[in-house]
């Protein structure tokens, strides 16, 4: 007699997690019942809301599968190159959606800055630098990332910190990145860089305001301990 696998069909109704997101709405679903309606379908020999639950149990939590690759991805049974670019095209547009804040959210003093990026950047286990642009009225006009993996002179070049400055005609700028250790302490490397940036600030006519640094749900500001 050959073995049995339950299929989202068997399930009632109200438990299909597309069914569920339909008559609840999606603010009551788990987070494997969303990504089940993101692969769509199962294996085989497992349905699509059981692959799901074993995706996110293989990595523990959202931010862990967010930093996972296609090629990690794939090597959880049952999720092939296509199901793991979904799943990495999913996440990115999550990413997207959490740094496309309102141009009215205004940016004021350093804990503003903590607010904005806390809940992500404290998590990431490798430094990502990224920047705000403000308008004159100290408004965000877009924040962006500039690198990843590192902070010194060869992964935050000048030009990729002013190109989105210009294009989006910033008076101000805030640089910001995480330390994976928790520990938001400014290193030389880290002050030496913000003072060559803000070098090319002064050439370019557009001020470097602050530079934040995010630790485990605590944060420095380099202005605020006079160091720049």
């Amino acid at each position: 007699m050959p073995d049995y696998y339950a299929t989202i069909k068997d399930m009632p109704e109200d438990m299909r997690p597309r069914e569920k997101l339909l008559f609840h709405g999606e603010t009551l679903m788990t987070d494997a019942e969303i990504l089940a309606i993101i692969l769509r379908n199962g294996t085989l020999k497992v349905n699509v809301l059981t692959l799901a639950d074993q995706i996110i149990n293989h990595y523990g939590n959202l931010r862990s599968l967010k930093d996972s690759s296609v090629e990690e991805l794939m090597t959880i049974k049952g999720v092939g190159e296509a199901k793991a670019i979904t799943i990495k095209a999913a996440l990115e547009l999550g990413r997207r959606i959490a740094l496309s804040y309102s141009n009215k959210m205004a940016i004021k003093n350093p804990e503003d800055v903590k607010n904005a990026v806390m809940e992500e950047m404290r998590y990431f286990d490798r430094e990502h630098f990224r920047a705000m642009y403000l308008d004159r009225k100290s408004c965000l006009i877009v924040m962006e990332d500039i690198s990843v993996g590192g902070l010194h002179s060869s992964a935050v070049h000048p030009r990729e910190v002013f190109k989105t400055a210009l294009k989006r005609s910033a008076a101000s700028i805030i640089l910001i990145h995480n330390h994976p250790s928790g520990d938001p302490t400014p290193s030389p490397d880290d002050i030496e860089v913000t003072k060559r940036l803000i070098e090319v600030s002064k050439i370019m006519g557009i001020d470097i305001i602050d530079h934040i640094i995010i630790g485990e749900n605590k944060f420095c500001s380099l202005k605020r301990q006079n160091l720049i």
